[in-house]
Order: C-alpha cells, then sequence, then structure tokens
C-alpha cells in the first residue's frame, strides 16, 4: 500500500509530484491546469432554465387551472383561456426570475471571498489566483494567509493554522515540516499537512500543492453533501396541504354542478361543461401561488438590505416559525476579534479602557514589542491574541507604534512553544517577556509598582494568584508580562527567562457584538429559544452566554460539553435536549444529532454554520444559515439564508421579517379565499335556482382585477404591532390557523348573500319593463357588487382581528392604487360602452350605484362587528 503525503519527507513528496522546492515552470503548470482543472469546488449541478421553468408547473393547483384552460379552449372559450395561460406563465417567470436572483447573489458573495495565491513559478513569485494552481505548486504563505489547497509543508517557521472549518478545533493547531510515519492519523493530528480554506495565524511556511479542488479534504466533504436530504420547509407543506384541500373541492363541487344542470336538463351537456368550468375558475385561486412568491420576494429584498441574503424563498416565511436558534458562538454572537478588557498593574485591577500608559511603561513595551503582528495596507495581521495588544493601543492620542519599534529595535527573540508558554525579545539590554502568568511568576523574582522594583514576597504572590483567577473565572485568557535589564554582554537564551521583574496581568476575551443582548432578549420574548454551540471551554461558553442572557448566572445545569455529549445516546439526548442551552466544546458532527434532537419535539431549527464539516446540519436544520464572512463556500451553498454580516442580531431581524410575511399570506389568502367563496356560492345557487349566471368572461374580469393587485397589497402590509411579542406558531399552524378558516367561510357566505340579495333586489324592484332588461341590469349589478365587495373586503384583510379604523387605513401607498386601479379597471367595463357587449353588461343609474355601495357598506360594518366580538374572546 502506497505511504500517504503525511508519512513522507519533503524530498519523496516533491519527487512524487514530479516537482521542484523552486516550483514549477509557467508552462508546466498550465498543462497540469488542463489535466487537473481549476481549484475550486465544483458548482452545484445547475438546473437549466428550461427545468426551471417546468418545476413551476408541478403544484397540483396550477395543473388543475390549466385542464380548465384547456377544457376552455376546446369549447370555444379562447379568451378565458388565454387569460389563464398567461397568469400561469407569468408566475413560472417571475418564480424563475426570483430563483436565479437568488443564484446570482450567492456566486457573487464567493466570488469576493475567492483568494490570491502566492506562488513560485519559474522560479520568481508570483501571485496568481488560486483558482490557477496545480498540484507540483510551492505556494509562499504568511499570517493572514488562506491555504488555497491542500498542502504539505517544505519549512515551517513558527506556523500556526486555523482548522476550525474543517476539523472543528477551536484554536489554531501548530505544524511542522517534517513527516509522520504513524499509520491513519486523524485529520486534526496531521500537523506536517495544510487543507484547503483553512487560515494561517502566526509563522510563515513554503507548501508544495498536493490536491486541488474536488481532490481537497474539503472537496471530499462537499460531495458528500448530495446524500443529505433537503428538509421539507412549512411552508411547502401548507401549499401544498390547502391546494389539496381546495383541488378537491373544486372538482367535487364543478362535478357536482355538471352533472346536476346535466340531469335535469337545465343546460346542455356542452353548456353545463362551460359553467363548470366557469365554476372551477372562480373557485381557483390562480394568484395564490403568484401572490406567495411574490411577497417572499419582496420579504428576500428588504431582508437582503438588512445583512440577510436568501438563498431559497420558502426559508423567508420558515425563519418566521422558528422556535429555536443554534447559534455559533465566535463572529456570530461575538466580535471574533480579541480585546483587551482589564488589567492588573502597580496592585489595582482596573477596566481597560481607563489605564493610559506612559511611553515607556515596561508594561506597555512588553505587549507591544513581545509580539509578532504585522501592519498591512489590509491592517494588522497576526496572532489574534497579539493584535488585541496592538490594537489596544491605535485608539490612543498620540500612539505611533512605528515610532516605538524605531525606538526600540528587536535584537534577538525567543519564539513561544507549548512546553515554555513564553515569549521574550531582546532590545538592546532590556529583555521584555510575555506568557502564561504561571510560567511567568515562576520565572519572576520582583515586581515593579509604581515606578519602584521590589522582591516578589510570598503574600504578593498569592495575590497576584489571585487575581490570575479571578480573571480566569469570568471566561478572561489572562496573560503576564515581565522585564529584566541585561548586561552588555548577555545573549538571549532560555537562561535569561530567569530572575524577572513582573510588571502586570492583562484579561482578554472575545467580546459580545453589542446589539446581540438586544436580539436574544427580543428571541426570547418572541418565544424563541437561543442556543450556544461553540468550540470554547465551558468557562468561556458560560461567560459569554451569561453576559449574553442565554442563561441566568444561577443557571448550573445549562452548559453541557461535547465529551458528555458523547456519553448520551440518541435517545438520552433527545430526553434531557431541553435542558441545555450552551454546548461547549462541541465539534461540527454534534451538530447534527442537536438538530435531530429539537425537531423530534417538533420543533422548528434554525442552524448557524460556518465550516466544512457544518454543512450536514446547515442542511438538515430546518433553517440553515450560513457566514457570509468567515464562511467556507460549501457552507454557504449548504444554507437556505447567508447573513453577509455574520451577526446573530440579522436573524433577529429577518426572524421579525418573516413573521410579517407569514401574517400578510396569510391575509392574501384570507382575502382570496373568501372572496373566491363568495363567486362559487352565487355561481352554485344560481345554477340550482335556475338563475340567469355569470358568463366566463366576467368571472374571469373579476378574478383577474380583483385578485391579483389587492391580494399583492396586502402582501406589503407593515408588520402588526406586537408581531415579535407572539410565541412561534410551530409545525402544527397553517394559513388557516387563528381564526383564518373561519373569517373565510363567513365572509365568503357573506359576499355570496349580499351579491344575490343585490340581484335578488334588481328583478323585484327594476328599473326596466323589458323582461329581457331587468335580467340583464340584475346581473350587471350582480357582477358589479361582487367585485366591489371584493375590493372592499381587502380592508377588512388589512388585519386579522384588529378594526380596520385602528390601523392607517391609508398608509400603504401600494395598497390605495392597486385599490383604485382594480376598481378603475372593474367600472370601465361598464362604463365604456364599447366594453359593454364584449363583458355582457348594461349601463346602471344612480340609485342602482347606490345599491351595490349600500351592498359594500354592509359587509363592513358585518365584518367590524364580528371582529370585536373576536376581540373579546380572546
Amino acid at each position: 500500500m502506497a505511504l500517504k503525503y503525511y508519512q513522507l519527507d519533503a524530498t519523496q513528496v516533491l519527487a512524487q509530484l514530479h516537482t521542484k522546492k523552486t516550483g514549477l515552470s509557467q508552462t508546466e503548470a498550465a498543462t497540469r491546469l488542463q489535466a487537473t482543472g481549476p481549484n475550486k469546488l465544483s458548482d452545484h449541478k445547475q438546473t437549466s432554465l428550461l427545468t426551471k421553468f417546468i418545476l413551476q408547473f408541478k403544484d397540483l393547483m396550477i395543473i388543475i387551472l390549466m385542464i380548465a384552460a384547456f377544457v376552455a379552449l376546446l369549447a370555444g372559450e379562447g379568451s378565458d383561456a388565454i387569460i389563464i395561460f398567461l397568469v400561469i406563465i407569468l408566475n413560472a417567470v417571475f418564480g424563475v426570475f426570483q430563483e436565479a436572483k437568488a443564484e446570482n447573489a450567492i456566486a457573487a458573495l464567493q466570488k469576493m471571498t475567492t483568494p490570491k495565491s502566492r506562488v513560485l513559478r519559474d522560479q520568481t513569485v508570483q501571485v496568481i489566483d488560486s483558482e490557477d494552481l496545480v498540484p507540483g505548486d510551492v505556494v509562499l504563505l504568511e499570517a493572514g494567509d488562506i491555504i488555497p489547497a491542500d498542502v504539505y509543508f517544505l519549512e515551517a517557521n513558527a506556523l500556526k493554522v486555523e482548522e476550525a472549518a474543517l476539523t472543528g478545533e477551536s484554536v489554531p493547531v501548530e505544524k511542522q515540516a517534517s513527516p509522520l510515519p504513524a499509520k491513519n492519523i486523524p485529520l486534526a493530528e496531521q500537523t506536517n499537512l495544510g487543507f484547503m480554506n483553512t487560515n494561517v495565524t502566526y509563522g510563515t511556511a513554503q507548501a508544495v500543492v498536493v490536491e486541488t479542488g474536488m481532490a481537497t479534504q474539503v472537496g471530499q466533504i462537499a460531495k458528500m453533501l448530495t446524500e443529505v436530504d433537503q428538509t421539507v420547509t412549512p411552508l411547502q407543506k401548507n401549499i401544498s396541504h390547502l391546494s389539496k384541500v381546495l383541488s378537491v373541492l373544486i372538482l367535487v363541487i364543478a362535478a357536482f354542478i355538471f352533472a346536476f344542470g346535466t340531469l335535469t336538463g337545465r343546460e346542455s351537456p356542452l353548456d353545463m361543461l362551460l359553467t363548470a368550468i366557469s365554476l372551477a375558475v372562480a373557485a381557483i385561486p390562480e394568484g395564490l401561488p403568484a401572490i406567495v412568491t411574490i411577497t417572499l420576494a419582496l420579504g428576500t429584498q428588504k431582508m437582503a438590505k438588512k445583512h440577510a441574503l436568501i438563498r431559497k424563498l420558502p426559508a423567508v416565511e420558515t425563519l418566521g416559525a422558528t422556535q429555536i436558534i443554534a447559534s455559533d458562538k465566535t463572529g456570530t454572537l461575538t466580535q471574533n476579534k480579541m480585546t483587551v478588557e482589564q488589567f492588573y498593574t502597580d496592585g489595582q485591577l482596573k477596566p481597560a479602557a481607563q489605564l493610559k500608559f506612559q511611553a515607556d511603561s515596561k508594561l506597555a513595551l512588553a505587549m507591544l514589542l513581545a509580539n509578532d503582528s504585522q501592519q498591512t495596507p489590509t491592517g494588522l495581521v497576526g496572532d489574534p491574541t497579539e493584535t488585541a495588544l496592538i490594537q489596544h493601543f491605535l485608539g490612543q492620542t498620540g500612539f505611533d507604534w512605528d515610532k516605538v519599534c524605531a525606538a526600540y529595535p528587536r535584537t534577538a527573540s525567543l519564539p513561544f512553544d507549548s512546553d515554555r508558554k513564553l515569549m521574550s525579545v531582546q532590545t538592546g539590554e532590556l529583555l521584555l517577556t510575555k506568557g502564561a502568568p504561571d510560567e511567568l511568576l515562576r520565572r519572576a523574582n520582583f515586581i515593579e509598582e509604581a515606578g519602584q522594583v521590589t522582591p516578589l514576597t510570598k503574600a504578593k504572590r498569592q495575590e497576584l494568584a489571585r487575581v490570575n483567577k479571578q480573571l480566569a473565572d469570568q471566561a478572561l485568557r489572562v496573560l503576564g508580562f515581565a522585564y529584566k535589564k541585561l548586561a552588555p554582554a548577555d545573549q538571549l537564551n532560555l537562561e535569561a527567562e530567569q530572575d524577572l521583574i513582573f510588571v502586570g496581568l492583562i484579561g482578554m476575551i472575545d467580546p459580545e457584538r453589542p446589539e446581540v443582548k438586544a436580539a436574544v432578549a427580543e428571541a426570547k420574548q418572541a418565544g424563541i429559544r437561543p442556543l450556544m454551540i461553540t468550540g470554547d471551554h465551558m468557562d468561556t461558553a458560560r461567560a459569554i452566554a451569561i453576559r449574553l442572557g442565554i442563561i441566568a448566572p444561577t443557571d448550573t445545569k445549562g452548559v453541557i460539553s461535547g465529551a458528555q455529549l458523547d456519553q448520551l445516546s440518541d435517545q438520552e439526548l433527545v430526553q434531557h435536549v431541553g435542558e441545555y442551552s450552551v454546548y461547549a466544546r462541541v465539534a461540527p458532527e454534534h451538530k447534527v444529532r442537536i438538530v435531530k434532537a429539537w425537531q423530534s419535539h417538533g420543533k422548528i431549527v434554525a442552524m448557524t454554520g460556518d465550516g466544512v464539516n457544518d454543512a450536514p446540519a446547515l442542511k438538515t436544520a430546518d433553517i440553515g444559515v450560513g457566514m457570509g464572512i468567515t464562511g467556507t463556500e460549501v457552507s454557504k451553498n449548504a444554507a437556505d439564508i447567508v447573513l453577509a454580516d455574520d451577526n446573530f442580531a440579522t436573524i433577529i431581524l429577518a426572524v421579525k421579517e418573516g413573521r410579517k410575511v407569514f401574517a400578510n399570506i396569510q391575509k392574501a389568502i384570507q382575502y382570496l379565499l373568501s372572496a373566491n367563496l363568495g363567486e362559487v356560492l352565487t355561481l352554485f345557487l344560481m345554477t340550482i335556482f335556475n338563475w340567469s349566471i355569470f358568463a366566463p368572461v366576467q368571472i374571469l374580469w373579476i378574478n383577474l382585477v380583483t385578485d391579483t393587485f389587492p391580494a399583492i397589497a396586502l402582501g406589503v402590509e407593515p408588520g402588526d404591532k406586537g408581531l415579535m411579542d407572539q410565541a412561534p406558531r410551530g409545525l402544527k399552524s397553517n394559513f388557516l390557523s387563528n381564526g383564518v378558516g373561519f373569517n373565510i367561510i363567513y365572509q365568503g357566505l357573506l359576499e355570496g348573500l349580499l351579491t344575490l340579495g343585490v340581484y335578488l333586489y334588481a328583478i323585484c324592484w327594476p328599473v326596466h319593463q323589458d323582461p329581457t332588461l331587468i335580467h340583464q341590469d340584475a346581473l350587471t349589478m350582480a357582477y358589479i357588487t361582487l367585485g366591489f365587495l371584493q375590493l372592499v373586503h381587502a380592508f377588512n384583510c388589512k388585519s386579522l382581528t384588529a378594526s380596520v379604523f385602528s390601523k392607517q387605513i391609508f398608509a400603504n401607498k401600494f395598497f390605495n392604487w392597486a385599490i383604485l386601479t382594480s376598481a378603475l379597471l372593474l367600472a370601465a367595463t361598464i362604463f365604456i360602452p364599447q366594453f359593454n357587449a364584449l363583458f355582457h353588461v348594461s349601463p346602471l343609474n344612480l340609485s342602482q350605484w347606490g345599491v351595490v355601495l349600500l351592498a359594500g357598506a354592509l359587509l363592513v360594518i358585518i365584518v367590524e362587528l364580528v371582529k370585536a366580538y373576536q376581540r373579546t374572546k380572546k
């Protein structure tokens, strides 16, 4: 069996890859690129535009509507069929457009994160796109670089690599340039290899590329993602269920009307078929898929402005139903930036903001100079702990780091290592040391306080130990600092790190984002349970969780570690998952277990992630939330939503928008279905009583002008007050919950009865003597009443239970224009003589219009009375 790369030495690796330490030639690299392909992860299998277009027609309600259109076409009702087809095609085109728009947004985000690489080509250093790397290329790496492919380290100088995205290891891994002879070494322990999309945090390296693209470790995991099933969202379930119920009812009613009319001999089978088709057209809310799509699309646009990019439209609504938000800590709940919080110096412990240093302060010099950070045009680069020490001074007036470095040039250094846990530098005759407090105090015999150096007594050591523990108990990372004056002939070596003069301690932490605490409180107010998932230690996780309000300071059971999770079976985790709000030292593979445990309780779970190994959990969750800044391409592709700012508070803003979207879709559905029920009832009773019935073109015109614009306008209504004071609706809720089903039924019946009442009024109190004109007037009044009632009813649907007069009725300008436009289009069929014959209507006088307006007023009054009664029952 061939040896694996980590088992080989540098000479063997170079020979196996047919390359040299000086790199490839440009010609050879081009040849290899043709053979291996670009160094990038394969894009998702792109669905063709034609396939996307066809998939828009898979909804059962759309299929039935298409059948009705074909039958109408065969029956000679060409105009009806054309209008139906136009509505269907418009909806399909819009769906394809929005899906493509979302994909393009993600592609643009991925392109922004594509790094460059420094590579040896033709024995010179060149900067190329990482996509152009090939096996055998020799790359140069330094702190701040993203490793562009899987590499073998030929040289590693104090090299540390952040591999959390791949292995879940939360602290940087020390790398080496020597073979590892053991077999089957875990990925996290392959210390002579670097992996694609991991980050160099410290040191420099020269490495040879061993694998690129889908052959890398990241690529192998990307292939596995195709095996994870995609979760069906609550919105998709609701629409599917509603479509099936409506379709069955429509078919039953239409079949009954056809059979009734044919058997009683009222009309010929063909005429009754046309009547049944008209009824089907009236009953099917053909605008519903378009309304839902448009409302979701408008929601995605608003979320994009708030840094939440939606990859899949249904995810907008699903967010509104979220009950659990499991969030990464670093970068999402926190700033992903180590910050100095507290100082202990001169015998006092103070907040960092209160302490100002003199230019020659030994503590300041130790922080600044015992430090390998580098200033680049894009900012500080280096180990996060060390850059934080520099960052503490950058905001101070008059501070000039370059000036300090010039005044105290480094003449020698002892790099940090995991055994000593110290770092020392020499500048002239001054030795400056930083490191773990325990190790530092072991080598310190003196202490400087208020400019005076005195022996380090036992009592003072005990005090320093107490302060160190006090800071550590707050989950702060504690560093100690010391110095020593060297003789001119002294050489910097390990023996020099003795008899040090202790000058201070600092406590550092990756602080919480300032807006997250309020977002956590808002989530809890909304009935959403926030969880923290992190690879950090339990103490750090607990401290941040307390500071954010995720757990209470007195909560002793809310934190569990990855090791403890491993001891629980899946069944035990399901039983106890509700006890934990913080998961510490958790590997990415634990996330799937956590998601499934909560889902087994019927909870809708949103999960954040940025690493490659997070991708299966992102797909398993009801809502996968990827990170736009720190996230890998694999995690972004697996996510439903990508946060452009990696901020937990953005998730809560998106939840609020998702709730508003659902509420608005619910309003639109109540409006559409109650209006269509009114049409069905009117046609049904007209058929039963052997009255004149609406022509198909009248039904189509009413549907076209009253369904589309007002329903879309309801989809952009401002969110109701108290939207985030309500508990999540959960999996069992649907569009007909919270009284919507009852509202649809009584309001639809009311519209139908008022329309028939106007019809009977016109028959009983005619303005003409000619029976033909009487029936034509009656049908015209019923036609315009049915359309007018629907437009008036749109105002009722602005709120499910609140009085329309309690809201700013005309605040939604789009709604106002939609109602006005629809009213004009409806009235035009009567007021414009040329349209009268086309729509089988006749002009009406003022008294007849007065009856129509009275019917509209009665609808508003009755609905307001019912709403008032409903509010008393809450």
